[in-house]
């Protein structure tokens, strides 16, 4: 484990478990964001030119995701903070930085939606790095900062002066690509995918967000939204829809890869000389 003592807690824990679990109750994993995300990732991969024997698999979407990597002969090894999701696959119940873990346990480590919602990002990405054997690979998805906009500047909009926090700080790519770099991982690379969508209701799009665990869960106390600011919010939404009846928002997937140390993987361009292609980054040593 990391020491976590000195890193601010800007995450409730217990909210954070209560919200994962509500979510995983509703939607075992299968809603719309993680199954996009859990699809991308299996998509890269694919690209992998490698094989592994064993996974450990963090988010709601794990249970889908393990039968597909288990297909393919891996053991696989699940973990969340929901109680109900680690119960319903008989796994380990953590949080994503505190990963209770061996040194050198897995080889491929996949991180689906959870993240963005943790206070010791950095200390998470370390214990990744530790428990991947040399040369093992991270795969994770995750929301970008960029994500949600016309909810953000809806809600903002119709609170005013009196603006509180309802969604999460996030991070954007070159954030993501630093800290993972930082964490000690090799050959790291981070991409995004930028989704156009459209919604016919407010409350489609938070059922969507709930689904996937983005509820609330800013440590100190929470302030609901008044009834007044939220007709307001549900009237700045109808009047943003299209010709169809229905408004458009954006949401960007970003995506991490990257590899435990090994010292034979291609050594890393020179900072600002250019990208890591995707080709070495997914192919990593063949030799293990």
């Amino acid at each position: 484990m990391t020491d976590t003592v000195n890193v601010p807690e800007i995450f409730n824990r217990q909210r954070r478990r209560i919200v994962r679990d509500r979510a995983f109750s509703r939607a075992k994993g299968d809603d719309f964001f993680s199954q996009i995300m859990a699809e991308e990732i299996v998509e890269r991969l694919d690209v992998v030119k490698r094989s592994f024997r064993r996974a450990l698999i963090i988010g709601l979407p794990a249970a889908g995701l393990g039968k597909k990597l288990e297909s393919r002969g891996m053991k696989v090894v699940f973990a969340d903070s929901s109680a109900r999701l680690a119960g319903a696959l008989g796994d380990v119940i953590c949080d994503d930085d505190r990963l209770p873990f061996a040194d050198h346990s897995f080889d491929l480590i996949i991180n689906i939606g959870s993240l963005d919602t943790i206070n010791d990002l950095p200390g998470a990405l370390v214990l990744i790095r530790r428990i991947l054997i040399p040369d093992g690979l991270m795969l994770a998805a995750l929301f970008s900062a960029e994500s949600f906009p016309m909810l953000k500047s809806v809600i903002m909009g119709a609170e005013g002066d009196r603006v509180s926090a309802h969604m999460h700080p996030q991070i954007d790519v070159r954030t993501a690509g630093d800290l993972v770099a930082r964490a000690g991982l090799t050959l790291p690379v981070a991409d995004s995918d930028h989704l156009r969508l459209k919604y016919s209701s407010l409350q489609r799009l938070i059922a969507d967000i709930r689904d996937v665990g983005g509820s609330n869960i800013m440590a100190g106390s929470l302030t609901a939204i008044p009834r007044h600011v939220y007709d307001e919010i549900q009237h700045r939404f109808r009047a943003k829809a299209g010709p169809d009846g229905k408004f458009a928002e954006s949401v960007t997937m970003l995506y991490l890869c990257a590899w435990a140390p090994h010292p034979d993987q291609p050594k890393p361009a020179r900072r600002g000389s250019g990208q890591v292609s995707l080709t070495a980054a997914f192919s990593g040593n063949d030799d293990h």
